[in-house]
């Protein structure tokens, strides 16, 4: 569990998280790693459709399958190890959210 506000930079975002508890995914990610950049994230308009093209690929998925993210969009993780120590999400919007 976090915390979470979206700000608007342009036609880009930018998310800001506090660990609701030390125990959370990201409250153990700040006690390794310490504050900083958490991930990076990229919008698409089919994650199924990314996901398969990734597999495919031979990236590595935390999420084999779609879960819910912020402002009822759609959410997946890909490994550390496929994109170079940068855990990063990929991100379909709800309907009608940009």
């Amino acid at each position: 569990g976090v915390e979470a506000v979206l700000l608007d930079v342009g036609e880009n975002h930018v998310e800001l998280m506090a660990p609701l508890g030390p125990d959370t995914p990201v409250g153990k990610f700040l006690a390794k790693r310490g504050p900083g950049l958490h991930h990076v994230a990229y919008q698409v308009s089919n994650i199924e459709a990314e996901l398969g093209r990734l597999r495919d690929a031979g990236v590595q998925l935390i999420d084999e399958v779609p879960r819910a993210g912020l402002l009822d969009s759609r959410v997946a993780f890909l490994q550390l190890d496929s994109t170079g120590g940068v855990l990063t999400e990929i991100v379909q919007p709800a309907e009608g959210v940009h």
